[in-house]
């Protein structure tokens, strides 16, 4: 079945304090640095990015031939058939605009499931695509989101989320696989966020935020007329709760949970007596866990410091099932085919994107089915990330994801940007990067920087930005360019910020109030007026407004404070160059934001450049929109960093 895991709702836009640590020393030179090759931005972009239907969904054929996938090869996200036997993928959408995602086959024929929302506006409609080529919009509507839910374990059913009744409120929709005729099983009154539906559909888990740090896992019987939900975690104090998913047989649930400490343990809570037993147990966050169909395998995988490590147990021998002929990296998206006798999944690296392998797990021997990085770009030309962790106020050590360019050195040193994510609530993990490889390429570090307030170290860890966004979290990017300053490899007058939605938010505040900390910023999708975003926050957040307003502040009531931490109201004191990013069809992050900051710091004579997509919402989904920004990264990091054009 489709599940909600345990995430930050706060994807508006993704620790006890550790030793301090450096970086490894490399034996590098400027001779080293020259003999490395350049590729241009279209080089890097030209890599595939490949993805796989739902879990929980059907990845394979009926016949077992092919892997269900979503692939950008065209430029554009469409869905493809992956020969299982090897051989290029068969297009089943042909999109020149909006990304097509793959969902699920369905259990007894060819016809495809797929998601598609318009030009990056965010609300995804769920289409079926006939065995003819047909395609039909399942869920029609204006201003609609939906979503696929789960399939009925005899297949004849499949259940929909979707807030075509109430904006603000997901229902659960039952469709005749069929005839597609629906009926609604679960009317949500609002105040719930639908989480995992069992295998045989009887039972529905909703999720209520409370706060940001606390929240509740509600069970209803869809059997039962008029049920009402029956509260499955009773607690004191902050406990956050996720659900990962139900045992293959329906009797139990798979819960997450920090109530035992500072990580998100694995529990399993039986439905019929409430009694928890432990599942996975670690000093990390427990990412998801879930059961192939018969239950035989268990998939499991920690958050361990910006890395995913994955487990795939057999539980009949309680070992880890081993598989040969796969190159170095972290495994994700494990598919089953129903008979279990192989499995669908991603392998991917820092210097390799994700490809697609399948495995059979009678022997365990696996086989490639994609190659994602461009041909002409050499593997080992690429860079390892490193982590680092650096001081910040307080005796809190910063995580980081670092990556230095080969050639770097005291008598070569490197300009370098501190790298912001999104959330607030998010994290920079390691893995693969076109935007990342391509400036290290270029001859910039990244520092990925894991400010407090990011997931992934700790509930105390996550929750010191609480209602002090700008503050405290901020200092620890300004901290981040200090230290890269400390480097005897890094030119202490070229170091730049830069990030993305909250990332781009604190780019352009720690321009705005630390005005001597960088050299120059690049602002992607960033917020600048937090006033006017959480006022416009979509209707479709629906229940999550709860912890998203006990995060930032209600608008209603904080809006002085969110005001003084809005760069669009503080932009005379902005005065280093900056690059501004927007998609014209954000419904997180309103074009207007951009236009005004723009605008305002170029009424301070401060060199403004402005890059607006009208056919992208919140991030890319189109790949010459990508290289377009990705070249206008580094003319202008070049111009106001590196000051190559002087």
């Amino acid at each position: 079945m489709r599940v909600v895991t345990l995430v930050s709702v706060l994807a508006l836009m993704a620790a006890a304090p550790a030793a301090f640590a450096m970086p490894a020393e490399p034996q590098t030179t400027a001779a080293s640095a020259a003999a490395t090759p350049t590729y241009t931005s279209a080089q890097f972009y030209d890599t595939t990015s490949f993805g796989m239907a739902y879990s929980g969904a059907k990845a394979f054929s009926p016949d077992g031939a092919s892997v269900l996938i979503s692939s950008d090869k065209t430029g554009v996200f469409n869905v493809y058939a992956l020969p299982v036997a090897g051989g290029e993928p068969t297009a089943l959408t042909a999109s020149t605009t909006s990304a097509a995602r793959a969902v699920s086959y369905f259990p007894a024929d060819g016809r495809v499931l797929f998601t598609q929302d318009g030009g990056g506006d965010e609300l995804d409609h769920l289409f079926v695509r006939a065995e003819d080529g047909t395609i039909t919009d399942l869920t029609p509507g204006e201003k609609l989101k939906a979503d696929f839910f789960g399939w009925s374990r005899d297949g004849k059913t499949f259940y929909v989320m979707s807030n075509g009744r109430d904006e603000a409120a997901f229902d659960i929709i039952a469709y005749d696989a069929a005839t597609y005729e629906h009926r609604v099983v679960y009317q949500n009154p609002g105040e719930y966020s639908p989480a995992a539906l069992s295998p045989d559909g009887r039972w529905l888990v909703l999720d209520k935020s409370l706060t940001s740090a606390n929240n509740d896992l509600y069970l209803v019987d869809l059997t039962a007329s008029g049920a009402e939900p029956t509260l499955l975690t009773p607690h004191t104090g902050d406990v956050a709760y996720g659900a990962y998913d139900f045992t293959p047989d329906s009797k139990a649930i798979l819960i997450g949970t920090n109530e035992g400490g500072e990580f998100t343990q694995a529990i399993r809570q039986d439905l019929a007596t409430g009694e928890r037993t432990p599942v996975v147990q670690a000093d990390w966050d427990t990412s998801f866990v879930f059961y192939s169909p018969s239950g035989r395998y268990r998939v499991s995988a920690l958050n361990a410091d910006a890395k995913t490590e994955l487990t795939l147990l057999d539980t009949t021998t309680n070992r880890p099932v081993a598989l040969t002929g796969l190159p170095d990296g972290d495994i994700g998206s494990v598919r089953f085919t129903d008979d279990e006798s192989r499995i669908a999944f991603t392998v991917a690296s820092d210097t390799s994107p994700s490809d697609v392998f399948v495995a059979d797990l009678a022997t365990g021997q696996a086989q490639r089915l994609t190659h994602a990085l461009n041909p002409a770009i050499d593997e080992d030309v690429l860079v390892e990330a490193t982590i680092v962790r650096y001081p910040g106020e307080g005796g809190v050590m910063v995580p980081a994801v670092l990556y230095r360019p080969t050639g770097a050195s005291a008598a070569n040193p490197a300009p370098a940007i501190v790298l912001v994510h999104g959330g607030p609530g998010g994290q920079t993990r390691r893995g693969y990067s076109a935007m990342v490889q391509h400036l290290v390429n270029h001859g910039y570090a990244v520092l990925g920087a894991n400010n407090r307030g990011s997931s992934g170290y700790g509930k105390t860890f996550f929750h010191m930005d609480d209602k002090k966004h700008g503050e405290a979290d901020l200092r620890d990017i300004v901290a981040g360019g200090e230290w890269l300053r400390q480097q005897d490899w890094v030119a202490d007058d070229q170091v730049a910020v830069m990030g993305g939605s909250y990332g781009g938010y604190m780019t352009a505040a720690a321009l705005a109030f630390h005005p001597d900390a960088f050299a120059a910023g690049v602002n992607i999708f960033g917020v600048t007026n937090w006033v006017r975003t959480l006022e416009s926050i979509p209707a479709w957040w629906g229940a999550n407004r709860t912890a998203l307003f006990d995060e930032m502040g209600d608008p209603a009531t904080d809006a002085e404070r969110h005001r003084a931490i809005s760069p669009l109201f503080h932009t005379d004191g902005i005065t280093k160059p900056l690059l501004v990013v927007q998609g014209a069809n954000d419904p997180r992050v309103l074009q207007v934001e951009s236009d005004e900051l723009v605008a305002a710091v170029r009424a301070n004579n401060v060199p403004v450049e402005y890059v607006l997509f009208p056919n992208e919402g919140h991030g890319f989904t189109r790949r010459d929109n990508r290289i377009t920004a990705q070249d206008a990264y580094l003319a202008f990091l070049d111009k106001y960093v590196r000051k190559t054009g002087e």
